[in-house]
């Protein structure tokens, strides 16, 4: 078999050295819409608050720069990890949780840590858990869980794993909002370390089954978080505790997302949408933990 659930959970953990400065999270926070108009803020390029994302003198870091930090992609590790060994194409990225244990920095060098705590066996497919867990000489900073769904690497007898999905609200939403992907917000994302070029070629797209490039689902994880920690948060980034999701569906660029919240003790229940295609699912279970 292609994976070696064994092998790869029981294999030692593999350590990256990683290294960031202003310049990065800068362009993060650019490629998940730092900058742009949104219904809250008509003048973003000089709003105070939106100037946390893109001066440096003012900078704060969104905890979903854990999942580019450093220019690395989980993925890319993961994939690559004893016992494992599949086809890229059948790959598609299922879930992302992000845990802070204290504020990023905005400049940093930290050891990342890299292990596969669990493969799922969903029959027909696989779902591959890659934790990231890194560090700086003060001590943790965050963990990262990654979940990839193989196709066709199903049905070796292993756990079939949790599958419960999680419910929306049956009252209306606290709050609801609305963020537009522009129509090159692809290309400037994927500078931040994802080359992958699904979200790029139009020729590479076909070939994948789409019409034209789609946004990287971490680039819609990214736009989700910034909305929450803007609108419900008061923009204070270090209250986020941890940031969890499902990938429902794709977005294409030059589409409108619908961001509907719901406001919990301790936590924020998020239902994105594509706004221009009946609202077909984007992101689902998800939750943004704060204090």
């Amino acid at each position: 078999m292609p994976i070696d659930a064994a092998k790869a959970i029981s294999a030692e953990p593999r350590t990256t050295e990683l290294a960031w400065d202003h310049k990065d999270v800068q362009l993060y926070h650019l490629g998940i819409g730092a900058g742009a108009a949104t219904p809250e803020k008509p003048h973003p390029a000089t709003d105070p608050d939106e100037l946390r994302y893109t001066l440096e003198s003012a900078l704060h870091v969104l905890p979903s720069f854990a999942t580019v930090a450093g220019g690395g992609m989980a993925v890319a590790g993961g994939l690559s990890a004893p016992g494992i060994d599949v086809d890229l194409a059948a790959v598609l990225h299922g879930g992302q949780t992000v845990t802070v244990h204290r504020a990023l920095p905005v400049r940093g060098r930290a050891t990342q840590t890299s292990s596969v705590p669990a493969v799922y066996d969903k029959g027909k497919a696989a779902v591959i858990v890659l934790r990231s867990e890194v560090a700086d000489e003060e001590g943790p900073l965050w963990t990262c869980d990654t979940r990839i769904f193989v196709r066709g690497e199903g049905g070796f007898g292993g756990d079939r794993g949790p599958s419960a999905r999680l419910e929306l609200p049956e009252r209306e939403p606290d709050l609801s909002t609305e963020r537009h992907i522009r129509e090159d917000q692809a290309l400037l994302y994927r500078l931040s370390g994802d080359w992958n070029p699904l979200h790029a070629d139009p020729e590479f797209a076909k070939l994948a089954g789409f019409d034209r490039p789609i946004l990287h689902g971490l680039c819609t994880y990214g736009v989700a978080l910034k909305a929450v920690v803007d609108t419900v948060l008061g923009g204070d980034v270090s209250r986020v505790r941890s940031y969890a999701t499902r990938f429902a569906g794709v977005v294409f660029p030059g589409e409108t997302l619908r961001l509907r919240l719901w406001r919990e003790p301790g936590r924020v229940q998020v239902s994105v949408t594509a706004a221009d295609r009946d609202d077909a699912p984007v992101l689902a279970d998800t939750v943004v933990e704060h204090s």
